[in-house]
């Protein structure tokens, strides 16, 4: 008996398979770049934030012991736009920058000695205060309340909070120095400058919002839950 002739139709697997795999490695390739961007673009704002810190300590009005700066403005607005996490680190990276000498601190001065002398503790309190303001600009933008009453209070509890971290950090740690004690340091380095502080605030929350609006306008986009 003659056996029955077998047809081999070619299989639309394998190809269809290799397709697929292609697809997914282009677009493993694809989220690669997006991160890789992303990042670049994080390290490069977060660069430019450090010169807007160490720029703002320059326009500096010699009150003793604790100079008048716009620094409180600036680590506002760098924990606004970098978000929690980022807006802290660059805070962070601007204190190491200092502490090695570079003359980015108020009045042009860097080094040990002023990070650990009697405003020190200030400096370092703009860490948590840059990661209070970013939290609650972070939370207002992921809840859509940026242009809502609702959003505007949360702004205001986060400056609020923002500064009472500096505050809380920096007077008890220049009470700590000769001459000084607890009195006499919210005297000399809070009551001053509580007024300032408001104003600040105010400017820094003005910008958030009108900053957010205008993203809405252009389709901007956001790194780490921030407003860019």
């Amino acid at each position: 008996m003659s056996k029955p002739a077998v047809s081999f139709q070619p299989s639309k697997a394998a190809p269809q398979a290799a397709t697929l795999g292609g697809d997914a490695a282009g677009l493993g390739r694809q989220a690669a770049w997006d991160r890789l961007l992303k990042l670049v673009l994080r390290l490069t704002v977060s660069a430019v934030c450090v010169g807007l810190l160490a720029a703002s300590s320059r326009v500096s009005v010699p009150f003793f012991p604790v100079p008048l700066t716009l620094q409180t403005l600036a680590v506002l607005l760098v924990g606004a736009a970098l978000g929690p996490v980022w807006g802290a680190s660059t805070v962070f990276s601007y204190l190491v920058v200092g502490l090695m000498g570079a003359p980015v601190f108020h009045s042009g001065l860097g080094g040990p000695g002023i990070l650990f002398g009697p405003t020190g503790g200030y400096l370092v309190a703009f860490i948590p205060a840059a990661y209070l303001m970013g939290l609650a600009v972070a939370r207002v933008r992921r809840a859509g309340l940026l242009a809502t009453w609702r959003g505007l209070l949360v702004l205001c509890a986060g400056a609020l909070a923002a500064s009472v971290a500096v505050y809380a950090i920096g007077v008890p740690w220049l009470s700590l120095f000769p001459g000084m004690g607890i009195r006499h340091a919210v005297a000399v380095g809070m009551t001053p400058f509580l007024l300032g502080d408001v104003l600040k605030a105010a400017v820094a929350i003005g910008a958030v919002r009108s900053g957010a609006s205008l993203l809405r306008r252009t389709g901007g986009g956001s790194i780490g839950g921030s407003l860019f």
